[in-house]
């Protein structure tokens, strides 16, 4: 069902920052509707790592980013930010105080300003090259993102990869399946260092077992089912390793799409902001979270949360040109009501 929504402000991504910016907004008695491609609210946080642990959003010295996202939804709850889910924006018109944004889904949207929130754009998995892999991805064998913890109790699990993800789960999963091997090209990790001495230390214990320098190489099963990873060495030579789930971690590929094509100054597929506002180099449209880039930029949800609420503030005037807005605590002036 189409929907044509008249509002203040078009979040486009419910990741978040992007729900912390309707709050932020909410909190200056101004609207919003949030867009998101994906079908539910949060993001990565709630399609790629909901159980996954965050340790550094403040007074949570640790928050699993499915908690984070139902917190932040409870927080937005009193503004009512209408949603336009599953839909892409394909299409923007107009100029500060009076844009027009159109969906794949054929919705109309009007707001008086725009804030792109959608992280590095649309993402998917780098997928290795490897024969008959649609199929065991179709069965679950190979699986680019932990949903749920439990569903690997018990399996065999070879992890690819030497970034974050790939060792931060390899830390996880232990006491959960029943054996664990890591494969990676070289002995070093790009990982946090704290996480690769974690890792290390967890090997020297047995917990996991290190397959270096390997690479990944075949797969081997019937039916879907997986049986074994083949991996191949620098010299060629190939060993297998019992498996019965593949976790290949070798990044995300982004896309920012239509955004692309609005006219916004782009850095290496990033779109370029002032820093003190937030705003892009077309008056009204603002840019926070991973997609802003500035001098200095640290791509952290609690930076977006910050540039969030630089950006509700530079939006006020254009909402409410001719109403000076005071800086107010929430301590003094409470959440106002929607």
């Amino acid at each position: 069902m189409t929907q044509q929504i008249d509002t203040d402000v078009a979040i486009i991504g419910a990741g978040p920052v992007g729900l912390f910016a309707a709050f932020e907004l909410g909190m200056l008695k101004m609207r919003s509707v949030l867009i998101d491609a994906l079908a539910e609210i949060g993001g990565q946080c709630t399609a790629l790592y909901p159980e996954k642990p965050i340790y550094d959003i403040p007074a949570h010295p640790a928050i699993e980013a499915g908690d984070l996202i139902a917190q932040l939804e409870r927080q937005i709850a009193p503004f009512s930010p209408a949603r336009l889910l599953g839909r892409r924006v394909d299409r923007l018109e107009g100029a500060a105080g009076g844009f027009t944004l159109g969906t794949d889904r054929g919705d109309t949207v009007r707001a008086k300003a725009v804030i792109v929130a959608v992280g590095a754009g649309a993402f998917g998995p780098n997928r290795p090259p490897l024969e008959g892999l649609p199929g065991y991805e179709a069965s679950g064998a190979v699986q680019y993102y932990v949903r749920r913890r439990e569903d690997l109790r018990g399996k065999r699990i070879v992890i690819a990869g030497g970034g974050d993800s790939a060792v931060d789960w390899a830390l996880v999963l232990r006491g959960i399946a029943s054996s664990i091997q890591v494969v990676h090209r070289r002995a070093k990790f790009r990982a946090a260092p704290e996480s690769a001495a974690q890792l290390d230390a967890a090997a020297r214990r047995g917990e996991v077992e290190m397959v270096i320098p390997y690479q990944l190489h075949a797969l081997h099963g019937a039916n879907g089912m997986l049986e074994s990873v083949e991996v191949v060495d620098l010299e060629g030579a190939t060993k297998r390793l019992p498996a019965d789930v593949l976790l290949p971690f070798f990044g995300l590929s982004m896309d920012l799409g239509p955004i692309a094509g609005w006219g916004l100054a782009l850095e290496r597929n990033h779109v370029a902001v002032t820093p003190s506002t937030c705003q892009t180099s077309v008056p009204g449209i603002f840019a926070i979270g991973d997609v802003a880039n500035y001098p200095g930029k640290l791509k952290l949800i609690l930076q977006g949360f910050s540039e969030a609420a630089m950006a509700a503030h530079a939006i006020h005037p254009i909402v409410y040109p001719d109403v000076a807005l005071h800086f107010e605590y929430s301590t003094t002036k409470g959440v106002p009501a929607a």
